[in-house]
């Protein structure tokens, strides 16, 4: 990859790329100096006149050719998200296709009416709410789920109206190059504009002339894009470290589901189990099946490498400070010694923990399940709620008013029952606390890039 690919003008230092598979370099992209990211800004601007002045039909048909075109190309996307992520074929397929799916879903929601009806409020006049686009919105997404961030960014803040500048990870820009080029043609040049880069760039992004930023990333992250954006529509999501509630009587398929979800995407997922908490009853019988759980799916085989070098190293430096009595690996399965050259980290559970352990307090972001006992349900459910972030949860176990109970209890934007990490376009998702806030998904997000307008006309 080279900057000519990219759809900014681009200059100054150039970042390396590596395949996080073999830790070889792949490739390299140029960055854009301050000069460049404000050419790509005022390009945005003088696009979204245009888009957002389209009736919702005719920006919903463009929207649609949109994801026709991204399924259209659906080896070129799937290699594009493996090249930076490293994730197996299925993973990255999936991803492409559920992006495609989001996309075409607000291309159907902008198209229904739901601002309050008009009507007869004040003497003699008539009323009426205009929801209208904000203007140029910065999406700063992720190297964990490259596309599928995008999308849920891209889907409700192109339908509302808005052109978008998307800043890809340091590490994973490729599918965002891609999104831009086909965007071009579809939607029209400058409705998206892809702007890869470092920290650097996304600073300067943030601090130029847009009207919103919407970051998914580091707590860290977001609380330097709140400083940054100052009075601005933001929108944050910040992270998990989420709590997973096993009761006594939890069914069978409990443990392979939460040991599937904690490795997919090698546990770089926000949303992802990283807390099992049970009872003191049925303790021992949780930590036993999820390491038996967990020697079914070994690195290399049932997922992937962590994302780059820095990754792995928080990843080992957390658990080389945990204090964990019992710790189970599910083992490697590389297949080439160049593979193992890579940033691959074995499957993890840790038991024996004390509340403040590093690998419980902080969300470790990699494949491993910490587990704690609680001495009642009460107790498990402040454990659940003991950490900054509050993303999602899940509770699993038998007889379903209690399994509602906890459920309402937990402080998280999204909860499963007996079931976890399962999403869709329909649902919001958001987080609370030092999880962010804001909402993606659902016809919910179209109003994190909108602002209400009332029209009240004197009819006498």
């Amino acid at each position: 990859m080279t900057s000519a690919a990219v759809s900014a003008p681009l200059q100054s230092a150039d970042v390396l790329l590596t395949d996080p598979r073999t830790g070889r370099i792949r490739g390299r992209v140029s960055t854009p100096d301050a000069t460049a990211v404000g050419e790509a800004v005022a390009v945005a601007h003088d696009a979204r006149r245009g888009w957002a002045a389209l009736p919702t039909g005719e920006r919903s048909r463009h929207m649609l050719a949109f994801a026709d075109r991204i399924q259209a190309a659906l080896p070129e996307y799937v290699a594009a998200e493996r090249a930076g992520t490293g994730k197996p074929v299925h993973e990255a397929e999936g991803e492409v296709l559920t992006s495609v799916d989001v996309l075409r879903f607000y291309a159907g929601a902008v198209r229904a009416a739901l601002s309050p009806a008009p009507g007869h409020h004040l003497p003699d006049r008539e009323s009426w709410v205009r929801w209208e686009p904000l203007g140029v919105v910065a999406a700063i997404v992720p190297w964990n789920y490259p596309i599928v961030m995008s999308a849920w960014r891209l889907g409700p803040a192109l339908a509302a109206g808005n052109a978008v500048i998307l800043k890809p990870a340091e590490s994973t820009p490729d599918s965002a190059l891609l999104l831009a080029r086909d965007a071009a043609e579809t939607l029209g040049p400058g409705v998206l504009t892809a702007l890869p880069g470092d920290r650097t760039t996304g600073r300067r992004l943030v601090e130029s002339p847009v009207e919103a930023v919407a970051f998914t990333g580091s707590i860290a992250g977001g609380r330097d894009v709140a400083a940054r954006a100052g009075l601005r529509r933001i929108s944050l999501e910040l992270g998990g470290n989420c709590p997973a509630v096993v009761l006594p009587g939890a069914p069978a398929h409990t443990y392979a589901e939460l040991t599937g979800a904690a490795t997919y995407n090698a546990g770089q997922s926000c949303a992802a189990p990283a807390r099992v908490i049970t009872l003191r009853a049925n303790y021992a019988e949780v930590v036993d099946r999820l390491a038996e759980a967990m020697a079914q799916r070994p690195a290399g085989m049932a997922f992937g490498p962590l994302n780059n070098a820095d990754q792995i190293r928080r990843f080992d430096d957390i658990l080389s400070r945990t204090g964990a009595g019992t710790s189970t690996r599910s083992g490697l399965a590389l297949d080439g010694a160049s593979r193992a050259e890579g940033y691959w980290a074995e499957g993890r559970i840790l038991a024996d923990l004390e509340p403040d352990d590093p690998a419980v307090v902080t969300e470790v972001f990699g494949p491993c399940l910490t587990v704690q006992a609680a001495d009642d349900i009460d107790h498990a459910i402040r454990l659940a709620n003991g950490v900054d972030q509050a993303l999602a949860g899940s509770v699993w176990g038998a007889g379903e008013g209690q399994l509602l109970a906890v459920a309402r209890a937990l402080d998280a934007g999204e909860v499963w029952v007996n079931c976890v990490l399962e999403q869709c376009p329909e649902l919001p998702h958001g987080g609370r606390g030092a999880s962010g806030h804001g909402t993606d998904l659902s016809v919910l997000a179209l109003t994190e890039f909108q602002r209400p307008k009332t029209v009240t006309v004197r009819v006498v």
